[in-house]
């Protein structure tokens, strides 16, 4: 059930949101720096995690919304538990499963702490989503074209992948201790 709880809260704690985003109009370029960040994405998200039991993975399909700093995130097929949502509406995280019940949290941050004893790049992801530097990135990598490929954040690094638009398609995040959070992303 660890495994299972680790996995659902990090996806979940890597979106999250109360406020429904409906309406949101995506754009096949990235978003200016000062414009608040809004998107619908759907995909698939992979997670590697190391223990002392050894390393464990697993992976959902997901749809999540975002407007501003809200966020709604549902997920399927996450190792069997069910349909998992996470939401967060600026003040309250909230992770909600049949198996696991409801875990609430301040922040996505601590929602996904409290649920898995994990960190995460979270507040850096819807930035990184559309394409953007996120605020505490220390380093970053531009392509010829000037989309970000590589942005630095702490300990973790994350790579960007693209198709013909200037939005991602994909974002490994890896962890100096080897922690891997693989996205596959198709905006709607």
């Amino acid at each position: 059930m660890k495994k299972a709880v680790l996995s659902c809260g990090l996806t979940a704690l890597l979106l999250g949101g109360c406020a429904t985003t409906q309406g949101i109009t995506p754009s096949s370029t990235p978003q200016t720096a000062d414009a608040p960040i809004q998107f619908a994405i759907t995909g698939k998200i992979g997670i590697i995690t190391l223990t002392q039991d050894g390393r464990q993975s697993g992976s959902a399909f997901y749809a999540w919304s975002q407007q501003g700093e809200r966020f709604a995130m549902d997920l399927t097929g996450a190792l069997g538990i069910g349909a998992t949502e996470i939401r967060y509406d600026g003040t309250t995280a909230t992770l909600s499963s049949e198996r696991t019940g409801t875990i609430t949290a301040d922040s996505p941050e601590a929602l996904l702490y409290n649920a898995t004893g994990w960190q995460a790049p979270i507040s850096q992801l819807p930035y990184w989503i559309v394409g953007r530097i996120s605020p505490s990135d220390s380093d970053s990598t531009q392509d010829a074209t000037g989309r970000l490929v590589r942005a630095v954040n702490g300990a973790w690094v994350a790579e960007f992948s693209y198709n013909q638009t200037n939005l991602p398609t994909r974002l490994q995040i890896t962890h100096a201790d080897g922690h891997r959070v693989t996205l596959t992303i198709a905006h709607q």
